[in-house]
């Protein structure tokens, strides 16, 4: 591919936690701003190209322990012999063979990685480069829903008392009743994300031969799914977590844009909100010798667009026909 795309994509998350810390409430900077980090957005496009059965190596799956016959996850060896089934990285160095499988892996294609097993130790930077995404909602608000289980805990479970006396009684406190838990949502937020690939990140892999480099069709399957998998990707907590705009700016290979979300406004209207990209047609228009294409996608049921840029082409972000 010969040339670097800019771009943005947009998530809206309506009575849902698009990514949670580690208290349960919507990650946000030490100064209250709230985002979402970029493993946020990447899971779901992993789940999905997993879900087509698409190779994936680096998303968590599940088998049982042989020692002892529990659920664990598996290691990152197990999950790579998984995949490629009949490839044993035991032993000596395999370092072209293994390189070859890895760069044949999507989520690895698009993102890169960073792989130590056994002999073989490489880090991968990946074509697709995603900052963080910031929320340009400012009313957000944190919602707290308490959740009763149908369940009562498992008597006696957690006694820390002493005596024998005390213990039958907490057993039977707790037989009498079920157990409480919380659901942390935020009303409403709108995530903007950052992004730039560039094809030049694998030019010391192609001359190894090891791929054929980051094509064409590598950034269809690319745009094509970061335009869906958070409308698609449906948990208890994302199911209100849709994909609500993008921007795909195809430029030369040797063009260099600044982080185009800062140039990025969200107001909430009363019928339409509204997202600004005066700001990023500012900067495009300057250097339209430089621009190739500009795909701007947008829920217009929900949304509408302040642009101006040169040439663009507007799309449906649900029925990607362009309006």
């Amino acid at each position: 591919m010969n040339k670097r795309v800019y771009g943005v994509i947009g998530i809206s998350s309506i009575m849902a936690n698009w990514n949670a810390d580690f208290s349960g409430y919507p990650k946000s900077t030490q100064n209250g701003d709230v985002y979402g980090s970029d493993k946020a957005l990447k899971y779901p496009m992993k789940k999905m190209w997993n879900d087509e059965g698409k190779k994936v190596l680096y998303i968590k799956s599940m088998t049982i322990s042989k020692k002892d016959g529990t659920l664990v996850p598996r290691t990152l060896r197990d999950r790579y012999e998984e995949i490629f089934k009949g490839f044993d990285l035991k032993g000596k160095k395999k370092a072209k063979e293994v390189l070859m499988n890895l760069m044949s892996a999507v989520d690895i294609k698009n993102f890169g990685a960073t792989f130590t097993v056994s002999d073989n130790k490489f880090s991968i930077t990946g074509a697709v480069q995603f900052g963080q995404g910031f929320n340009k909602y400012s009313d957000i608000n944190p919602e707290v829903q308490q959740i009763l289980s149908p369940f009562s805990t498992e008597a006696g479970k957690d006694s820390k008392k002493n005596s024998e006396e005390s213990k039958d009684s907490e057993k039977n406190e707790e037989a009498k009743n079920s157990t409480l838990g919380t659901k942390i949502t935020s009303d409403e937020a709108h995530y903007f994300y950052p992004f730039v690939i560039n094809p030049l990140a694998y030019k010391e892999l192609v001359s190894l031969g090891v791929t054929d480099g980051y094509t064409e069709e590598d950034y269809e399957n690319f745009k094509r799914t970061a335009l869906v998998s958070a409308t698609a990707y449906a948990t208890n907590a994302k199911e209100g977590c849709e994909n609500e705009f993008a921007i795909f700016v195809e430029t030369e290979i040797d063009t260099y844009l600044p982080n185009l979300s800062e140039y990025i406004s969200f107001e909430k209207g009363d019928k339409l909100n509204t997202i600004d990209i005066s700001g990023v047609a500012e900067i495009l228009n300057n250097i339209g010798d430089r621009i190739k294409d500009v795909e701007v996608y947008f829920n217009p049921h929900t949304t509408k667009i302040v642009s101006g840029i040169k040439g663009e082409k507007l799309y449906d972000i649900i029925t990607q026909k362009e309006v």
